[in-house]
């Protein structure tokens, strides 16, 4: 699933952490530099959200170009996926240990040489291990970039940096799909992984030459303390658990059909890699109308019952793509109504899922999220793609069955304290 900004948020101090990358100065970084580090965050932020996005619609004929069957290419993302949920948990022990900014910058230059690795792979298991590098540095990239943006800006002017930042990190993964289709068929799918590395080039060069990573607060004295890293304690916590294992299912449904049917699309249906970008375009903008929605429906019924709606919703949107054969048009809006109702169950769930955490743990907790998500989204992709050779339908029938799995999940939840009974 696509992560959007400021979701994270910084990483917090916590066992074995002393927080001296999160803490800034009296008054930041001086202005100059603090829009150096603006621009350096989102330039990164829209290289990480259109990879997410980018090479779904190309992997069928990144399959055919290295000679392998569609159904293996789920290695391409399941790999990245896999090492950037392995990643994140690291990068707030790295923050600490050597400074946000030298952290952040090194991630983005380790994916910016990665996505140039990618777009000269020689075979699948060449570009599957270039892309777990490129996970890695997308994986520190977010909580290593946010955290340098807090340590740059002093608190007062943190609330107007959404500005400037949620847009383009939104248009980034609405539109990799898009761009990928069109780079694979009129140039080369190597293209949808060289379009990085211009961008990543100059961020490198700007973050090296004006942002002010000497001052970023590294302390050679953390440990490595991996019970303190991931948190695991606030699995304790019933409600943490379950919409955790509730995302992490919905993310196994949603990346699993959004692996599959771009595949579909093109071997089953003869389309283009461009028109599978366009069909799958819609579930972004959906993503994107989720998030102005989602806080009056909460409001208005509820988290618990918005997650097991759109769960349940998902689920047979995904057995509509599976057993019947809809048009262009038709497969456009059941791919935007995918990304409305899947938006807002997953932005619903996450909130549902931290009504117990305690500040202290809070950024933890929230790495220990996500990671486990994204592994879940790992998980869906492989196991739909064992499905493939049972066909294309079985295979999103698997999506869909992973979103009723996350509904089951999803009705146990337990209503926050001052909420509407449901």
């Amino acid at each position: 699933m696509k992560d959007h900004p400021l979701k994270d948020g910084a990483v917090e101090a916590g066992p074995g952490r002393t927080g001296a990358a999160q803490a800034p100065g009296p008054a930041g970084a001086r202005p100059s530099a603090r829009w150096a580090v603006l621009a350096v965050y989102v330039t990164a932020m829209c290289m990480n959200g259109l990879d997410a996005t980018i090479v779904n619609p190309a992997l069928f004929v990144i399959a055919a170009d290295l000679g392998v069957a569609p159904a293996a290419s789920n290695l391409v993302e399941g790999a990245f996926l896999a090492s950037l949920a392995v990643s994140m948990p690291v990068a707030g022990w790295l923050c600490d240990r050597y400074g946000a900014a030298r952290v952040f910058l090194g991630a983005l230059a380790l994916f910016t040489a990665a996505s140039a690795l990618c777009g000269i792979a020689w075979n699948l298991e060449s570009l599957v291990a270039f892309r777990v590098l490129q996970g890695v540095g997308g994986g520190v990239l977010t909580p290593a970039g946010m955290t340098m943006l807090f340590t740059a800006y002093p608190p007062e002017e943190r609330m107007r940096l959404s500005r400037y930042i949620v847009i383009p990190t939104a248009l980034a993964p609405a539109l990799g799909p898009v761009v990928g289709g069109l780079l694979a068929e009129h140039l080369s799918w190597r293209w949808a992984f060289l379009v990085n590395v211009p961008f990543g080039l100059a961020a490198v060069l700007l973050g090296a030459a004006a942002v002010p990573w000497r001052a970023s607060g590294p302390d050679p004295a953390v440990r490595f303390d991996l019970r303190g890293l991931l948190a695991l304690r606030v699995l304790a916590d019933r409600g943490f658990l379950r919409g955790t294992a509730t995302a992490s299912l919905a993310a196994a449904g949603l990346m699993g059909m959004l692996f599959v049917f771009p595949l579909m699309y093109q071997d089953a249906l003869g389309a283009s890699a461009a028109d599978a970008g366009l069909v799958v375009f819609p579930e972004a903008l959906g993503l994107m109308a989720a998030g102005f929605a989602v806080d009056r429906t909460c409001a208005r019924w509820g988290e618990r019952r918005i997650t097991a709606l759109g769960l349940l919703g998902g689920a047979v949107l995904f057995a509509a793509l599976a057993l019947t054969a809809p048009g262009p048009w038709t497969l456009r809006i059941i791919m935007f109504s995918v990304g409305l109702v899947l938006g807002q169950a997953v932005t619903a769930v996450q909130v549902a899922s931290f009504d117990g955490v305690g500040p202290e743990v809070m950024g933890r907790a929230m790495t220990l999220f996500q990671s486990l998500r994204m592994l879940g989204g790992a998980l869906g992709v492989g196991l739909c793609a064992l499905a493939v050779p049972a066909g294309y339908p079985a295979a999103l029938l698997v999506s869909a069955a992973f979103l009723l799995a996350a509904f089951l999940t999803a009705v146990s939840l337990t209503p926050a304290a001052g909420q509407r009974p449901e």
